[in-house]
């Protein structure tokens, strides 16, 4: 039978029609999902602050701060105090053996942001969780999302599912920067949040399935550098910008122009082949192949409208989720791989969201952590072609893991910033393979369905991993530690799976199901040679 894969080496893997497509359309589709993930970090910073005292306004702040705040240790430094201030005697004078909590307020230190989610709505002291629950109604939002998306994706395409995220996504990222109060901020985050990072998603696939199997890892990493660039550009945007309003509009309003590339991103052919529209199909492959100068097969695409492919029009049904689990090698793969991608999105979320509180330079640190993941695709390019996606997948995450853990004895702020940037480094690997073996192991009748269902268990994570971090206040390496140990065991998991470097992309369940997890049981193998033998 004929296979896409084989045509696709016939027309052009990834010839001038799919280098425009990615250069022009999908990597600049990329950017929407990095900064709307991260910019409420900066949106609701916790800039220094200390109680107001109203009849010492007319002094310089650290006259009025000396008279009235204490001091205490926090990080290891003897600072004033955030949420208490010395208590007036009879007499009217400060007594600095009676502390009380703040009685008119809080003066924030604007040095660094001029306003904040935190300073307007005097999110400090008994409310400081409340920026941390904010973010995980965030992460709620994306955990619904991504279960709600991955049927759009396999229902009605990659195309219209992209546009459908990046409409809401574009309505609720204006919206919050008119928000008249905490409780509608955080609904308008929660509506932000339903497109992440399914709005990612789309340029992903629709990328994998556009080339052929030998180009499947380029186009990965691509994608991929794209959204560490998406991380840098971010870092410097809210350098630059120090109000959480502007900040929101600074990045969602670019974004509107992505709707004029509606007309430039094509439908997957893969999708259109298993939803049985072979018309549809037949025109986008002929276009890439006039304009992979490969007219001479064009012939051999009108072939997809005889059904002589391994799809079949019958394929037509609808597909969920309660497909992946009908076989029994397909949902032992469907469950590991939800585990590797909640390990994975735990991780990789909390180190991103950990980075401003390393110390020093909350903004260099976010662009550290960009900037760190850049390194990891001069090793992964040729080595995912090598090497192969499983082993890659293991040795970086593990690798990654034993980095965060090893900060338990670790007392040395520099030391302990390097592993922090090893452990992002094989988290971001990891999180370049991790995708694309998914994209290989999900046949195309479900393979929406399917990465929507890992990505929704790894949306778990951002749910919890801001309380992590918030408990990472009082013990700064605990966060660490529980991601270390989170990346070691979702990378000795993957060694289960089966190598799919240079295989065709399953298409039909079947397919999928011809490949079963690797089996490390040695006598197994013995049993099966002596079977042989006799």
């Amino acid at each position: 039978m004929m296979d896409l894969d084989d045509l696709l080496t016939e027309i052009g893997q990834f010839g001038k029609y799919q280098k425009s497509v990615l250069w022009l359309v999908l990597l600049p589709c990329v950017f929407p999902c990095g900064f709307h993930a991260y910019n409420q970090l900066f949106m609701a910073a916790k800039p220094d602050h200390w109680c107001r005292v109203p009849e010492l306004e007319d002094l310089s702040y650290e006259v009025a701060k000396n008279l009235s705040i204490p001091m205490e240790e926090r990080d290891g430094e003897m600072r004033f105090s955030q949420c208490t201030m010395f208590n007036k005697s009879s007499t009217g004078e400060f007594n600095s053996s009676n502390r009380v909590t703040c009685q008119h307020g809080w003066i924030y230190d604007k040095t660094v942001y001029k306003n904040s989610v935190t300073t307007e709505w005097n999110l400090v002291c008994e409310d400081n969780i409340l920026s941390t629950l904010a973010l995980v109604a965030f992460g709620t939002g994306g955990l619904i999302g991504n279960y709600i998306f991955g049927y759009i994706q396999d229902r009605h395409g990659r195309k219209s599912a992209f546009f459908i995220y990046l409409f809401i996504q574009t309505v609720f990222g204006i919206a919050t920067a008119l928000a008249s109060s905490f409780g509608i901020w955080v609904l308008f985050r929660f509506g932000v949040g339903f497109t992440i990072p399914s709005i990612l998603s789309t340029p992903s696939i629709l990328a994998i399935e556009l080339v052929g199997p030998k180009y499947r890892s380029t186009v990965t990493v691509l994608i991929n550098i794209a959204y560490s660039i998406d991380l840098i550009v971010l870092s410097i945007i809210v350098w630059a910008v120090r109000d959480w309003r502007q900040l929101a509009l600074f990045t969602t309003v670019p974004f509107i122009a992505l709707f004029a590339l509606y007309w430039a991103m094509p439908e997957s052919p893969r999708w259109l082949m298993a939803r049985g529209d072979f018309v549809r199909a037949e025109k986008i492959l002929n276009k890439m192949a006039r304009v992979n100068k490969r007219t001479a097969f064009v012939s051999e695409i009108r072939h997809l409208n005889t059904g002589d492919l391994s799809i079949k029009s019958n394929d037509k049904a609808d597909y969920g989720m309660v497909d992946l689990f009908k076989l029994p090698k397909l949902r032992l793969k469907t469950l590991i791989i939800t585990f590797i991608w909640f390990t994975n999105t735990s991780v990789y979320v909390g180190l991103s969201y950990y980075a401003p509180a390393l110390g020093g330079d909350e903004f260099f640190n976010f662009f550290l952590a960009g900037v760190a993941e850049l390194p990891t695709y001069i090793f992964l390019w040729p080595a995912m072609e090598r090497i192969g996606r499983r082993w890659i997948l293991f040795s970086t995450m593990v690798v990654g893991g034993i980095a965060c853990t090893s900060t338990l004895v670790i007392n040395d702020a520099t030391i302990r910033l390097g592993l922090y940037c090893v452990g992002k480094m094989g988290i971001s690997a990891s999180f370049v393979v991790l995708p694309l073996m998914a994209s290989e192991t999900y046949p195309t009748v479900v393979r929406g369905i399917g990465m929507s269902l890992s990505s929704v268990a790894g949306m778990l994570g951002p749910v919890f991993i801001p309380l992590i971090n918030y408990l990472g206040a009082r013990t700064l390496t605990l966060p660490l530690i529980i991601m270390g140990a989170l990346l070691i065991a979702g990378g000795l998991s993957s060694l289960l799976l089966p190598e799919t470097l240079r295989r065709n992309l399953p298409q039909t369940l079947e397919d999928a199901e011809k490949d079963g997890l690797v089996d490390f049981r040695w006598w197994r193998k013995y049993e099966k040679r002596e079977l042989q033998e006799d």
